[in-house]
């Protein structure tokens, strides 16, 4: 053998040794992440739910049982992070022991594996469906969304969920609203635009929950009213309560269908701003916030959804409240302001047509039972559809454009201005 050939074959044991090094190190590399992240997830609460107690519109409607094929074998519908995965996000108030766990923010997220996005959908609180049982064990209880989790914990709540919408969600996460605090303060703040009113709200709540996260109180000092007013917004930066506060907001032009409107941009700026930090700062957000919170998501799939969420696409136009068509309520039907909606059947199978435009669907018989039922209690039926859609429900954050800067200089110098 010639020396050129040796040299040859000494080139290809080092091409081939350090390629087998490479792959050895990120084969290492990829067992300490899933050690890391096993460890990491460990510290979320699991809750298994109770099968007997979870109802789905397939189970209800002569489908699979919940939770499983019609073979019997358990689903797996993300193994290969393909598909549609449905998960229900529940943000729960537990400030007050004596109320319960009242699920004050209820979202439904639709998470396209194939086009890489992310809908949301919020399921206002105040919305009137079939709750299930009420405190005494009586099924068919009418009244508000919210009172589900504290009737029932997650099985009713998913159970009110599936059979009021269609759908078969089987999967969810709690959090206390003080985890979001955390989250938030952890990655920095969020920059919000507001209002003036917005402002002056957010500073009243912060009171009451910057006690509640363990912050000190720091008020936002609102500009002179002739700087700032009406309709404009301004962009501040928020610390944890602060933005929480902002979310909570309810007594402004919109009341609750503004307040999910508040959330779901919150929500949309924190999964932003997770994108752009560090892995230290995430791994201090994770160590102190997943102790705070609950799901029956297994930690192989929440692992394996972590890094593919951070990319995915969520933008405004995949945002949206349920009902879309609606009529207040002041009271006559469950002692307090309720949201009708107009009809259930018509906006199920709008929600279904938002989450799943490429399916064909239609009302199941057990939403047309529910909304027969809606429509005999608050009298609003077909014929209303028209007007509720044309209802200004005020859920549109407003943003300040050089339109309205222009209208506004107008008025002010008393000018004419061509409207």
């Amino acid at each position: 053998m010639t020396n050129r050939r040796k040299q040859k074959r000494h080139r290809r044991k080092k091409i081939l040794f350090a390629v087998e090094i490479v792959v050895l190190l990120l084969l290492s590399l990829v067992l300490f992440v899933s050690i890391w992240a096993a460890h990491k997830f460990s510290l979320v609460n699991h809750q298994d739910l109770d099968k007997d107690r979870l109802f789905t519109a397939d189970g209800v409607n002569g489908g699979a049982a919940a939770g499983d094929k019609a073979d019997g074998q358990p689903q797996d519908t993300t193994s290969a992070l393909t598909g549609i995965d449905v998960i229900a996000l529940v943000g729960l108030d537990t400030r007050d022991e004596l109320d319960g766990r009242n699920s004050d923010t209820m979202i439904i997220a639709c998470i396209n594996h194939n086009e890489k996005s992310i809908k949301l959908v919020s399921l206002y609180r105040d919305t009137y469906l079939n709750v299930g049982d009420d405190y005494y064990g009586n099924s068919n209880y009418y009244t508000k969304a919210n009172a589900a989790y504290n009737l029932g914990g997650p099985e009713q709540f998913l159970s009110m969920v599936n059979l009021n919408l269609d759908l078969n969600i089987t999967e969810y996460v709690t959090v206390d609203f003080s985890a979001l605090c955390t989250t938030i303060e952890l990655l920095g703040g969020l920059d919000i635009d507001m209002t003036r009113e917005e402002l002056i709200h957010l500073n009243d709540y912060n009171v009451e929950t910057s006690e509640a996260c363990n912050m000190e109180y720091e008020e936002i000092e609102v500009p002179p009213a002739d700087e700032f007013d009406g309709a404009m917004t301004r962009t501040f930066h928020l610390n944890g309560s602060q933005a929480v506060s902002y979310a909570r907001i309810r007594y402004t032009a919109g009341n609750d269908f503004r307040r999910a409107s508040r959330q779901r941009l919150v929500l949309s700026k924190i999964m932003e701003k997770a994108k752009t930090v560090d892995l230290g700062t995430l791994d201090a957000v994770m160590n102190a916030v997943l102790p705070l919170v609950t799901t029956n998501l297994d930690n192989s799939k929440i692992v394996s959804m972590i890094q593919p969420l951070l990319t995915y696409s969520m933008p405004e136009e995949n945002q949206d409240g349920f009902p879309f068509a609606h009529m207040p309520d002041d009271g006559s039907i469950t002692g307090s302001d309720c949201v009708i909606p107009v009809t259930l059947e018509y906006n199920v199978t709008r929600l279904h047509q938002f989450l799943f435009p490429n399916e064909e669907y239609s009302p199941s018989s057990v939403v047309q039972e529910y909304s027969y039922q809606i429509v005999i209690d608050s009298g609003y039926g077909e014929e209303d559809i028209d007007t509720a859609l044309g209802m200004d429900d005020g859920a549109e954050i407003p943003k300040w454009t050089q339109e309205l800067q222009d209208q506004a200089d107008a008025e002010a110098s008393g000018s004419d201005y061509n409207y």
